[in-house]
């Protein structure tokens, strides 16, 4: 015990210190205004894409419109805007500005995940707790197994994983990129048909939520077991269980005076709103100093913030901005960091189609057999597996972790990169064909307006 606590408490001292090497030295270097100037002309690139990709995508591919924003960042990206015009393409996303639009990425999601968290559905979570924890457990339990069928047939290919990771490492990294669900996309695409009310909309996102927890929670002991020390997963996995514990415990007591301040004003004050948002900026604080990430601590949160008019307000006055303007740029971040040439030999390629296969059998069948199993219809049971095997931006943020870390090199990279485009690109159509706006309609599901 007092071996893990030398290793917590100076993790606890240093969240706020520097935890990379520094930067290699530039014959110049950019000043604040060189930073706004790029700042100013990504984002409205980001806006144009998004906005054009995302209805070309709804037009004629039947996409939602959070898939035709991935793409979009893919596009701007070195995929294929740095692939058809390096120079432009460097010139307008120059390293040193990465990070800048790194915060404001992690601004949009953590607050897109709060609002979400704001439409939870308790009463239907009770409702359907029984079918939540099965299609949950089965959406970590299944992924696992299949991870250690294929992890060994991995290991025997160099350059996939890094020389000195152990099986049992490699094999928890793998379960855990298998088992993780697109949250966020997730969430939107349940946002966008109108089921964030349904018990589907709130089955699916309570059980992806606890799945991505989960898959964290292994990557950080991952890399407790690759050489961060135990001290990583402690804190990591305490810190949430606590956390979460303490919201569930005080929460609603403690937040509902700014529900009562709105009710009483018959709108949301300046004040309100600026407590909110606070509040929102510590929770995700809280979540990403721990290792988990910001997403987490806004859509927990969410969960317990006030209802009623409080709820309608804080929506009305953030949710435009969030969705129009600071969500494009988590999903640029993440898109500047792909490349699709990775893959480049058939027997990779067909190892590749290989991972796929697998990621969904373990996935969206496992998923669909727990849903079925807890006495769901069929139609409900495979809309729950075609959402829950949408993988998304969240797998491209873990591979990022592992490919930094050493875990993985850049060719499983490209794999899992490739992986989590197909399932997610798949997931609107999938769901639609299994679920439909005619089964939305018929249980009387009021679809939002375009």
């Amino acid at each position: 015990m007092a071996h893990i606590l030398d290793e917590v408490l100076p993790i606890l001292g240093g969240i706020l210190a520097p935890h990379g090497p520094p930067a290699p030295g530039a014959a110049a270097s950019y000043v604040p205004g060189d930073f706004s100037v790029h700042f100013f002309l990504q984002l409205a690139l980001i806006i144009l894409a998004c906005q054009v990709v995302g209805r070309i995508g709804r037009k004629f591919l039947g996409q939602p419109q959070v898939v035709g924003e991935m793409i979009a960042g893919v596009l701007l990206g070195p995929s294929l805007l740095g692939l058809l015009a390096p120079g432009l393409q460097a010139a307008i996303f120059p390293a040193e500005t990465r990070n800048v639009l790194y915060a404001g990425s992690q601004l949009g999601v953590a607050l897109y995940m709060f609002l979400v968290g704001l439409t939870f559905s308790p009463t239907h979570f009770r409702a359907k707790a029984r079918s939540a924890a099965a299609v949950s457990v089965s959406g970590i339990a299944a992924p696992f197994a299949i991870a250690v069928v294929i992890t060994p047939f991995l290991l025997d290919v160099p350059g996939l994983f890094a020389a000195n990771i152990g099986r049992t490492s490699a094999t928890l990294f793998t379960g855990a990129c298998i088992a993780l669900t697109a949250f966020p996309m997730l969430a939107r695409i349940i946002n966008e048909r109108g089921l964030s009310e349904s018990p589907l909309g709130t089955l699916s996102l309570t059980a992806g939520a606890f799945d991505d927890a989960a898959s964290w929670c292994v990557l950080a002991v991952v890399l407790a077991t690759f050489g961060g020390g135990a001290g990583i997963a402690v804190v990591a996995i305490g810190g949430a269980l606590l956390y979460a514990g303490l919201l569930f415990a005080f929460g609603r007591r403690l937040l509902a005076p700014l529900g009562h301040a709105v009710e009483q004003r018959g709108e949301m004050s300046m004040a309100v709103l600026a407590t909110a948002l606070m509040l929102l900026c510590l929770s995700a604080f809280l979540m990403d100093a721990i290792g988990i990430h910001a997403i987490f601590g806004g859509f927990i949160l969410g969960v317990f913030m006030p209802r009623g008019l409080f709820a309608e307000e804080l929506k009305r006055r953030v949710e435009p901005l969030t969705v129009v303007m600071l969500l494009p740029m988590f999903f640029t971040y993440s898109g500047l960091n792909t490349r699709m040439d990775m893959i480049g030999s058939w027997p990779l390629f067909l190892m590749a189609l290989g991972i796929l296969a697998a990621s969904i059998l373990a996935k969206f069948g496992a998923c669909y057999l727990a849903a079925r199993l807890c006495g769901e219809d069929n139609p409900t049971a495979l809309g729950i597996g075609a959402l829950m095997n949408s993988r998304g931006l969240m797998e491209l943020i873990i591979i990022n972790i592992g490919l930094q870390k050493g875990l993985i090199g850049p060719t499983l990279f490209a794999m899992l990169v490739f992986m989590a485009i197909v399932t997610t690109m798949m997931a609107g159509p999938l769901f639609e064909l299994v679920y439909g706006s005619r089964r939305v309609a018929r249980d009387g599901i009021a679809v939002p307006a375009e």
